[in-house]
């Protein structure tokens, strides 16, 4: 690998956001598109500048299993 090569792949990681998967679990409940299994995706995300991680946040991610689609939770309303 060449001098270009190296520094253009190591220039990739300085600045930008890096996800990684830390979990994967069965969720309760199901889709209300299609009736699939819910699992839960535990996700950590690090921001980084110049090799210097910025911030660190831990995400919980909702999906189907059998439409894929990517589902959101809503707080609960409390109404008096």
């Amino acid at each position: 690998m060449g001098v270009a090569a190296r520094t253009a792949r190591a220039g990739a990681k300085v600045c930008g956001k890096e996800e990684k998967v830390v979990g994967v679990q069965k969720a309760s409940g199901s889709c209300p598109y299609c009736g699939g299994r819910v699992v839960a995706t535990d996700m950590e995300a690090k921001w980084v500048l110049c090799f210097l991680p910025l911030c660190l946040k831990n995400k919980h991610m909702f999906a189907c299993t059998a439409c894929a689609r990517r589902l959101i939770t809503y707080p609960a309303i409390v109404q008096d």
